[in-house]
């Protein structure tokens, strides 16, 4: 059976994660409340990030802007987005 959670981002019942993507409490936060679908967007969201603000995850303030922007993503509040992405249409010919 699969495991659910109440997701933070979608405000429903949902897929969970199969386990923890962090160690310790942020983790287990991430585990219990958000969903594998919100995880699997953000995660996407995040290496879109990464290449297209030039980020490096070397830099410990690189590592704090994304933890920031992780919590906006997942609370539904407004996050940093690339500029000029233009997501895919559903009607491509």
């Amino acid at each position: 059976m699969t495991r659910t959670v109440f997701c933070r981002k979608y405000q429903q019942e949902l897929e969970g994660l199969a386990r923890p993507p962090y160690p310790g409490p942020k983790g287990m936060d991430i585990y219990e409340h958000v969903s594998k679908k919100a995880w699997e967007e953000w995660t996407a969201h995040q290496t879109m990030l990464i290449n297209e603000k030039h980020l490096s995850m070397m830099d410990p303030s690189t590592r704090e802007f994304l933890q920031k922007e992780m919590e906006k993503f997942m609370s539904g509040e407004d996050y940093a987005k690339a500029e000029g992405y233009v997501p895919p249409s559903d009607d491509q010919t």
